[in-house]
């Protein structure tokens, strides 16, 4: 408990989310780093920046997360940034996705808007002040033959950006989207190399992105820009500009 301000990313322990931990302890912040199944990542990660904690939950599970709010609430009794970078892709074409890999692919877009309620109520409204980040993706704009769902899920969460930082209207509250595109993450390295080579040629800057880009754009969000609210911000090399 103190003055330290305090920032919370989910999906913190791979990946672009572990950028974004280390982008915001650079600026300052004690960082709860959310992990799901990344716990050696994660613990890592908390090992290199020091001041910071962990919290583990899926956040597809409603009870996981009421138990993870009260672990925040433990640790601190402020939270200035919440960045909602968790997320799943389950890919399949649209014939041969099953009901149950769309469902699991919804409850990833059910997890942030929940866990965003709760920390808006517990401590940002509380305050009057944060900073809420989503990370989504160019394929929420452009879509993907293979990824509807995944697809649908970024748009939706870009939507949820925009509706919210409306509803939070006179509040010091700002809420904008980070939309990637191809960052060499697991998820773009697990694609065939014909696929990756086809998107390469797609990006005019000719090159895939590093997560430390992406959590550059986190940081200013978190800490300046205190005139963008309901906004996307692309991080693509070029090859969607919005």
């Amino acid at each position: 408990m103190g003055d330290e301000k305090v920032a919370i990313v989910t999906g913190g322990g791979t990946g672009i989310g572990a950028a974004c931990a280390r982008e915001l302890s650079a600026q300052g912040f004690r960082v709860g780093i959310h992990y799901r199944s990344s716990g050696a990542g994660a613990a890592s990660l908390l090992a290199q920046i020091g001041d910071g904690f962990l919290l583990t939950a899926d956040l597809a599970d409603i009870e996981q997360v009421d138990a993870m709010v009260e672990r925040i609430k433990g640790e601190t009794d402020r939270v200035d940034v919440l960045v909602n970078n968790a997320g799943v892709s389950i890919d399949a074409d649209m014939q041969r996705m099953r009901i149950e890999q769309f469902d699991a692919q919804r409850s990833a877009l059910r997890g942030a808007w929940y866990l965003t309620k709760r920390i808006l109520r517990l401590f940002m409204l509380r305050a009057d002040s944060g900073r809420i980040i989503n990370i989504t993706s160019v394929i929420g704009h452009t879509g993907n033959s293979g990824q509807i769902p995944y697809a649908m899920e970024k748009a939706a969460l870009d939507a949820l950006t925009k509706s919210l930082a409306r509803e939070l209207k006179g509040r010091n509250i700002l809420v904008n989207s980070v939309a990637p595109g191809f960052i060499a993450t697991k998820m773009t390295a697990d694609l065939p190399a014909e696929v990756q080579s086809e998107i390469l040629g797609r990006i005019p800057l000719g090159r895939v992105g590093r997560p430390e880009e992406v959590a550059e754009v986190v940081g200013f969000l978190a800490t300046a820009g205190s005139y963008i609210t309901g906004t996307v911000i692309h991080v693509n090399g070029g090859m969607y500009g919005g």
